[in-house]
């Protein structure tokens, strides 16, 4: 993985090896694995109660630290036939925001004492790598108690300015409900929540930030609008109206993104969707007008704000992303189809 430069690695009973490189999954040069050699390959890197779980559930996610080299995070699972297993490098180095290229608002709003900010985006869009930065800069800039919840722990972070406690969810504690509601007695300043997946750990989110915590965290959600309504959905509809006034008031801002191949050389690059909790998104939080959020993030340059589809634009008229690779990518994607057929960055009016 890391000589080919790959972000991913799939073992699977009766399959070649594949890399993803790039974005995109490869052969390895290498003849199928039979079951036998999936398992061993495997439970060379589990311990000897890892392997128990994942004999009893039947799938199992971990993590595995090669000295030197890397951390990678394991998932593993029975399939028909046999087993597989996805594993994910992860660099021993923390990314800083300005590497990742992210704009200087980011900083901005984690300069605020409390609130709620959001990194949303698909599975492998990079989230994980964007809230670590996020933890890196907080460790730099501030003197703060910073508690992570991951499912598994991914980046592990040296204490600079900060003291930084990290738990794994399933090894620490029992869920990240449980784990998020023990965090409000130790003494944070901020807590970042691995994965806000279900509505008890959405609701304690929002009960941190509304006690004057920072709180990070992270949505399976492709837009910024999405977000807000999936937070606000994940309610009865009795309670949905106290929600969004509740999510008015702490939200800070959601940072949507997507991976996509670069044009101009190996590896690829983050499109981003931003969302800065001004006065009016609050107005239209509160008033379930998440329709009109698109809106809002359009004319909202001068604050930070910016589509998808905007920073889609800027990256193929720089040279960055092809209008075809952007298309895929695209709420709207004829302008980035027509572009493909007429030549980078002629886009229409």
């Amino acid at each position: 993985m890391q000589q080919a430069g790959a972000s991913d690695l799939h073992l699977s009973t009766g399959c070649v090896p594949m890399l993803r490189i790039n974005g995109v999954l490869e052969k390895a040069r290498h003849r199928p694995l039979t079951g036998d050699e999936v398992r061993l390959l495997v439970y060379e890197l589990l311990s000897d109660t890892q392997v128990a779980l994942f004999e009893s559930a039947g799938e199992l996610d971990c993590a595995y630290t090669l000295e030197g080299v890397a951390r990678f995070r394991i998932n593993v699972y029975k399939k028909f036939p046999g087993m597989a297993a996805a594993i994910r490098i992860i660099p021993h180095e923390v990314p800083s925001l300005d590497s990742l290229g992210f704009p200087p608002i980011l900083k901005t709003l984690l300069q605020q004492r409390s609130g709620l900010f959001l990194v949303t985006g698909p599975t492998n869009s990079g989230k994980s790598t964007t809230l670590a930065a996020m933890v890196d800069y907080l460790n730099e800039q501030m003197k703060y108690h910073i508690i992570t919840l991951e499912d598994p722990l991914e980046f592990i972070h040296t204490n600079k300015q900060c003291l930084i406690n990290q738990r794994q969810i399933g090894e620490h504690s029992r869920s990240f409900a449980d784990a998020l509601r023990g965090a409000l007695r130790e003494d944070p300043n901020v807590i970042l929540v691995g994965e806000m997946r279900d509505l008890e750990t959405i609701s304690l989110a929002l009960t941190a930030a509304e006690l004057g915590l920072l709180v990070l965290g992270t949505l399976h959600t492709r837009s910024a609008a999405q977000t807000i309504s999936r937070i606000s959905d994940a309610f009865p509809a009795e309670q949905q109206s106290a929600v969004r006034l509740g999510l008015s008031e702490v939200l800070l801002g959601v940072c949507s993104q997507q991976l996509l191949r670069r044009a101009d050389g190996p590896g690829r690059v983050a499109a981003l969707e931003i969302l800065v909790a001004t006065g009016a998104v609050r107005n239209l939080i509160r008033e379930g007008k998440n329709h009109q959020v698109n809106n809002v993030i359009t004319t909202g340059r001068r604050d930070g704000m910016n589509l998808m589809d905007q920073h889609l634009k800027e990256l193929v008229e720089q040279g960055i992303v092809e209008p075809a690779e952007a298309a895929r990518f695209a709420a709207e994607p004829q302008p980035f189809l027509a572009a493909a057929g007429g030549g980078a960055g002629r886009f229409g009016a």
